[in-house]
């Protein structure tokens, strides 16, 4: 497989892998060089690349199991937490920060979730993986995906609700 052939098929799907590390690691730096290492590890299987049934779901897995590892290893203390911005230039200031703060909101109730949890929700309703692709990438059979899917939306519209009636201290 030549360099070209390569991108080819990674390139497509390379901000997948980013963006479901930078959920698991939470630092942009950490994402991007979680990235980087999947992808060369990647390149470094290029010639068996194509004996893949489903490149991209081998390449999630792999990013999932790196930053599991990553988190587990004694490196994960130096890991520091990066809240991205979100702005709409079209609304106004009000609506911006709240936006800015349900988006906030939800991205701490997700990082609460249980690591199968935190994925699942991760894969299914920001990645728009099929449930069959999800069960594959966790090596999940694809009822659990579904509960684990369901409690996880049930957790974060339950404490987003909590926030709204209630505020917060």
């Amino acid at each position: 497989m030549t360099q070209s052939e390569f991108l080819n098929v990674v390139m497509p799907f390379k901000d997948k892998l980013y963006r479901l590390a930078k959920r698991l690691l939470v630092s942009s730096e950490e994402a991007e060089d979680a990235t980087q290492e999947i992808l060369m590890k990647l390149w470094s299987k290029k010639k068996r690349i194509g004996a893949y049934r489903n490149v991209e779901a081998f390449a999630m897995t792999m990013t999932k199991n790196f930053c599991l590892d990553r988190l587990k290893s004694k490196q994960s203390g130096n890991l520091k937490l990066v809240h991205s911005n979100y702005a709409d230039n079209q609304s106004s200031l009000q609506n911006e920060v709240e936006v800015h703060d349900s988006v906030e909101w939800v991205e701490r109730i997700m990082e609460s979730l249980p690591d199968q949890q935190k994925m699942v929700l991760q894969l299914r309703d920001i990645e728009a993986y099929s449930y069959e692709e999800i069960s594959e990438m966790l090596d999940m059979k694809p009822t659990a995906v579904r509960v684990a899917l369901s409690r996880a939306r049930k957790t974060v519209r339950e404490q987003l609700v909590e926030k709204h009636n209630y505020g917060i201290s």
